[in-house]
C-alpha cells in the first residue's frame, strides 16, 4: 500500500496522504515521499495545480511522536536526528511555496501541529465545515515553534500566539475568518469543491501563474517601494510572453485565447 496516493485529473495532481492509522502523521517516510513527489510535479510543466488531502479520519496530525520519542533516546537526546527531521520538514514546506504550481490543501477532520503548518503553508485551502485546526503541542509540553513560522505568516499574530500558547483548536468557520483557509464547505462536497478550485487555477495560462506565484512570495518579504519596483519588472516579464499577447488580443476581440504553451 502506497503511503501517498497520486491521481492526476488533467492538469491537476491530487495527492492523498495514506496512513490513516497514524492520522497521516508526517513520519520520516511520509516526508521523504512528499518531497520526492512534489519535486517531480514541480518539474512537470503539464501540471498546473496540486491538491494535498488525507485519508481516513483526519487530514494530518503532525509529526509522528513515536518516531520523535525513539530519536530522543539516541546520543545527546537525539539532537542531531531531531534537527535533521525538522530540517527536512522545513524543506518540504518550502518546496510547496517555491514550486511553480499552486498547491491547495483539502482538509477534513483534524489538522494539528505540523498538519496545521501544512495547511498554512499551502497557497490555498478548502476545508470541511467539521474540520478543526490547532498547533497544540503545548498541551504535551512541546511548543509548536516550527509550525509557528507558517501560521504566524497567514493569520494575525495575536490569533497565532493564542493558538500556540493555549493549544485550543479552531473550527473551520473561524479559520475562514482569520485567513487560515479560503472556504469551508459541507464535508460531502469537500473533494468536489477543492478540485473545482484547482481546475479553475489550472485553466489559466500556466506561464502567467508560475511567474505570479514566484513574485507573490518574493514581494511579501520586501518593503513597499522595493515591492513595486520588483513587481514592475515581473509585469514586464509577463507581458513579454507570446501567450499573454494572445490572451490580451483574444479579450479585445471577444474570443477564447489560443494559448500555445502549458
Amino acid at each position: 500500500m502506497s503511503i501517498l496516493v497520486r491521481q492526476d485529473h488533467g492538469a491537476v495532481a491530487h495527492l492523498t496522504m495514506n496512513t490513516p492509522k497514524t492520522l497521516n502523521a508526517l513520519s520520516d517516510e511520509m516526508l521523504a515521499t512528499l518531497q520526492d513527489t512534489l519535486d517531480a510535479i514541480a518539474a512537470d510543466t503539464k501540471l498546473r495545480a496540486v491538491v494535498i488531502a488525507g485519508a481516513g479520519r483526519a487530514f494530518c496530525a503532525g509529526h509522528n511522536l513515536h518516531e520523535m520519542t525513539a530519536m530522543r533516546a539516541g546520543p545527546d537526546k537525539g539532537a542531531a536526528s531531531l534537527a535533521d527531521l525538522f530540517g527536512r520538514c522545513a524543506r518540504m514546506m518550502t518546496t510547496i511555496q517555491n514550486m511553480p504550481q499552486p498547491v491547495i490543501a483539502q482538509v477534513h477532520g483534524l489538522a494539528a501541529a505540523a498538519g496545521c503548518q501544512l495547511v498554512a503553508t499551502c497557497d490555498m485551502a478548502v476545508a470541511a465545515e467539521t474540520a478543526q485546526f490547532g498547533v497544540n503541542g503545548v498541551n504535551i509540553g512541546l511548543f509548536c515553534s516550527t509550525p509557528m513560522v507558517a501560521l504566524s505568516r497567514v493569520v494575525p499574530r495575536k490569533v497565532a500566539f493564542e493558538m500556540l500558547s493555549t493549544g485550543r483548536f479552531m473550527k473551520a468557520r473561524e479559520a475562514v475568518d482569520v485567513g487560515l483557509i479560503n472556504r469551508a464547505v459541507p464535508e460531502a462536497s469537500l473533494e468536489e469543491a477543492t478540485l473545482e478550485l484547482a481546475q479553475t487555477v489550472a485553466a489559466k495560462l500556466g506561464g502567467a501563474v508560475r511567474i505570479g506565484k514566484r513574485a507573490f512570495y518574493a514581494q511579501a518579504e520586501m518593503n513597499t517601494a522595493a515591492a513595486y519596483e520588483f513587481t514592475g519588472d515581473v509585469m514586464v516579464e509577463n507581458m513579454a510572453l507570446d501567450d499573454t499577447a494572445e490572451g490580451i488580443a483574444a479579450f479585445l476581440e471577444k474570443r477564447a485565447p489560443n494559448w500555445q504553451q502549458p
